[in-house]
């Protein structure tokens, strides 16, 4: 039997490989770019406006590789602005431009605001509407689906209504397929939104979509709002990239419409690796993922507070609007002075170690005693992983510190030179070992790792790839405490591990011991599941 294609209530128009790369320090190749959209079709938006073919070599080499290619989802859209005045569109470069593209759809921009028609476009209100229309009505006779973008629409119509509505009048005569009403400057609230959609929509038949800013912090609500409204084309960016402050963030609207507002966007098992591409999409425009992003974000169902954790064990709606696995992300919990015994029975739990009420007592107590001299846990899992592993009453640690020794001095023509011995007990055997270093904290790592190698030759493959050193009580000046946290890396997986001490050495030590054991006392897949 035939399965029935999936129909939209609301159409998603991405535009994260156009709108999303005017946000500073994003530079996507062609090859980039590409994979972008793939990704982004196998998650079901309805169209991927891939760039301005005018504008640049790059996006015109875009166009032409994607227009050999298959897409099963998305359409690829070519955005570029109306006509130039006093030009017909079969004389403009741009308007050639787009057709040159060989895209299914064309987006255009126009004015909708008669402070731009007359400072910035420097022509007429009459012009204005026959670059529009005229733009229009060119493509269509080419054969493009047409959406149109009403730049400015919202403060255009706040400054003359009658003015902005005639824009889209224009725009529907001529056969625009999509009017698409723009909050350009991100200024609007979601109360204006609502009200101007709804008056507009009583005026224009054409289908309506809305493309919101975030300069007010509010891209997300004013989406929302306007599909409350009426409107079913939504254009946001993954992750909310763009120019200022950026676009309206999908990965907080498609949930948003899905699951608050019972809107279909995407099939259900797509938006379940909402998460997996909001990662995705940070990873290939070379930014740190948001972990306090909404839905998507690793901090998104996070929970420290010790009643909100013991909450959660009893029912999990208690502390979540909704269940994580909705949209690919998972329930944490982090540990730190602010727990309960429930934060360390649940992250127990979550690492597959069996502990008891007791157990959890005292190893609260002692995080708590840690955190007062300057342990912080909740970005090092790892350290407490280790921690819980420790208070099993038939764990054997791989390896046992008797004692170390660190030298660091300055021998003349040679300059600033440090040395490390290390002696560790693992099993039966006593290892001594000595290595120099890059300063004194690099000697010590190189001294454990000879130790340890020749036993535990996976550690040749654990590598250092982050080290951070904070002041804890700064009023002691050089005495103060100081807190060091290690990022571990093995390949792909990641780990987080904490010292602290009033000796720097001491504190680097305690994370790095931590670092080691917790790679040596997890399976490589049980790495790869917490990363």
């Amino acid at each position: 039997m035939k399965s029935t294609p999936f129909q939209p209530d609301v159409f998603i128009y991405d535009t994260t490989l156009r709108d999303g790369t005017q946000r500073e320090g994003i530079s996507y190749s062609v090859e980039d770019k590409i994979r972008i959209a793939e990704r982004l079709d196998r998650f079901g938006v309805h169209y991927i406006e891939g760039g301005w073919p005018g504008s640049n070599p790059k996006d015109a080499r875009f166009f032409e590789q994607v227009a050999k290619m298959n897409f099963q989802n998305a359409k690829i859209a070519a955005f570029g602005s109306t006509t130039r005045k006093d030009t017909p569109p079969d004389q403009d470069a741009n308007i050639q431009a787009l057709l040159e593209a060989q895209t299914p759809v064309v987006t255009l921009v126009g004015k909708s605001w008669d402070l731009h028609v007359y400072q910035v476009l420097e022509t007429t209100l009459e012009e204005n509407l026959n670059m529009i229309g005229s733009s229009i009505a060119y493509l269509k006779e080419k054969g493009k689906e047409v959406v149109y973008d009403a730049e400015h629409f919202f403060d255009g119509y706040k400054a003359d209504a009658a003015y902005a509505l005639e824009t889209l009048r224009a725009a529907e005569r001529n056969g625009a397929d999509v009017i698409v009403l723009a909050d350009t400057n991100g200024g609007c609230l979601p109360w204006e939104i609502d009200r101007i959609v709804r008056e507009v929509a009583q005026r224009i038949h054409t289908p309506l979509g809305i493309h919101c800013h975030n300069d007010s912090g509010c891209g997300v609500a004013n989406t929302l709002a306007a599909v409350n409204a009426g409107v079913i084309h939504v254009q946001g960016t993954i992750n909310g990239y763009g120019e200022r402050v950026g676009n309206a963030d999908l990965c907080a609207v498609l949930p948003g419409l899905q699951l608050k507002m019972g809107k279909r966007c995407v099939p259900e098992e797509n938006l379940g690796r909402l998460t997996e591409l909001s990662v995705f999409i940070s990873e290939v425009a070379n930014l740190p993922h948001d972990y306090h992003q909404p839905y998507v974000g690793a901090s998104a169902f996070t929970h420290k507070g010790g009643i909100h954790v013991a909450a959660m064990l009893k029912n999990e709606q208690s502390y979540q609007h909704i269940d994580p696995h909705k949209v690919g992300n998972q329930r944490r919990s982090v540990v730190s002075e602010l727990s309960g015994r429930g934060n360390l029975i649940e992250k127990s739990q979550e690492l597959g170690i069996l502990i008891s009420p007791d157990q959890a007592r005292r190893l609260l107590n002692e995080i708590k005693e840690l955190e007062a001299k300057g342990f912080t846990f909740e970005g090092a899992e790892a350290s407490v992983n280790v921690m819980l592993k420790r208070y099993q009453p038939d764990y054997q640690p791989p390896f046992e510190l008797i004692d170390f020794t660190v030298v660091v001095e300055n021998r003349q023509g040679r300059g600033m030179l440090a040395e490390a011995t290390v002696k560790v007990r693992v099993g039966d055997r006593i290892i001594h070992t000595a290595a120099e270093g890059n300063g004194p904290v690099n000697a010590l790592d190189a001294a454990l790792r000879k130790a340890l190698e020749d036993v535990f030759p996976a550690i040749k493959e654990v590598r250092l790839d982050d080290y951070k050193v904070r002041i804890v009580d700064s009023e002691n000046g050089t005495a103060s405490a100081v807190r060091v946290l290690i990022d571990t890396k093995n390949g792909t997986r990641r780990w987080s591990t904490v010292g602290a001490s009033t000796n720097i050495i001491e504190a680097s030590w305690r994370a790095i011991t931590d670092s080691f054991e917790y790679a040596l006392v997890n399976p490589k897949k049980h790495l790869e599941d917490q990363v």
